[in-house]
């Protein structure tokens, strides 16, 4: 098994931007009769936050950058990292963090990469980042996490465009050398069920031709094209309360963590009646595992960043607070990480 341990860096802010444009699942068009409600039931998605044509994840992104580094007093000059994670990139290449630099007004010495992962990207992020802290040589640096995972649905798809909506958030981390606790993590990758999710046309293996813009009409109101993602949600559903379960499990055996000492339990904001299977398999109290996927949906690798900005933000920034996040899907592979936070900077939600 993979787990990781890293000390001397604390996270100083978060932040979240999304879309103005609301689509309601209650009036999704494709519904028949009754059929948002069992939707909205068996998901817990009310709605989401949808970008308009044209607008990239790097767009919504790059606002809350701009609001982290004021409230937090950060010139740009003084970011020696910047770590930009989602599965829908501004180019094939070059790599948007590339370009995230001269946008954001950063140092030309500073250390960019894009990590390509969905669901996870945010804790693989994570661990990417802190590890290039922890030596003290970098002391500042930026995780960029978020995705536009609309713009990779069709609207004629009645069982994906309900579920998934974009968003961008930013995750503030720094040296130090007085850091109180480390950041421990733990990983799993199962790639022999890699098309669970995928997006078939649009890489080397298979590129994007004629055939791959053309609708196809699957069932009635499911319609795809080959550079739309496709779920297996049986398959998926599976996979994520096993291993979610298993993740949440293994980070606290190996670690020999005190779960009733957690606060917050930060789960992928993919299904509530899946997710509610986890929490009840680890018996963890339901006060502490919050939910934003009623108001923004499925986003991605944005959803545990977007989740403390909107639903625990006030604590947050007033105590300090022991969090265990866990993420799983595209890939197949999933991720967790124990972490603790002291009065952080948790603006409010920015809307592009």
């Amino acid at each position: 098994m993979s787990f990781l341990t890293v000390h001397n860096v604390v996270i100083r802010g978060i932040a979240a931007c999304v879309p103005s444009t609301v689509e309601e699942n209650l009036t999704f068009p494709l519904f028949e009769e009754g059929e948002a409600e069992r939707v909205i039931k068996s998901t817990g998605i009310h709605r989401k936050h949808v970008v308009s044509a044209g607008t990239t994840t790097s767009d919504l992104c790059v606002p809350a950058v701009n609001r982290l580094l004021q409230e937090l007093g950060w010139s740009t000059e003084s970011v020696d990292v910047l770590i930009f994670a989602s599965s829908s990139r501004d180019y094939i290449t070059p790599s948007t963090s590339c370009i995230l630099q001269d946008r954001l007004h950063l140092s030309e010495h500073v250390f960019t990469m894009d990590i390509p992962f969905g669901c996870t990207g945010w804790v693989h992020g994570m661990s990417v980042l802190s590890s290039l802290l922890s030596s003290g040589e970098m002391k500042r640096g930026l995780l960029l996490a978020g995705d536009t995972s609309t713009t990779m649905t069709y609207p004629g798809d009645k069982e994906a465009r309900p579920l998934f909506g974009d968003a961008g958030t930013v995750t503030a981390l720094e040296y130090s050398s007085e850091a109180e606790t480390p950041v421990f993590f733990t990983f799993g990758t199962e790639g022999k069920n890699y098309e669970a999710i995928i997006v078939r046309d649009g890489g080397s293996r298979h590129p994007v031709t004629e055939e791959s813009l053309k609708p196809i009409e699957y069932r009635k109101n499911i319609v795809r094209r080959n550079i739309d993602c496709v779920m297996e949600g049986v398959d998926v559903f599976v996979f994520s309360g096993i291993r979610g379960t298993q993740c949440v499990n293994d980070l606290c055996e190996h670690f020999h963590i005190d779960e009733s000492e957690i606060d917050y339990f930060l789960f992928h904001q993919a299904n509530r009646y899946m997710t509610e299977r986890i929490r009840k398999k680890l018996k963890i109290d339901p006060a502490k595992v919050p939910y934003s996927l009623q108001d923004y949906g499925n986003t991605s690798c944005a959803s545990i960043p977007l989740t403390v900005v909107t639903q625990c933000a006030e604590e947050y920034r007033k105590r300090k607070i022991n969090s265990v996040a866990c993420a799983f899907g595209v890939g197949l592979c999933w991720g967790g990480i124990c972490f603790t936070t002291d009065k952080i900077i948790c603006p409010d939600l920015v809307e592009f």
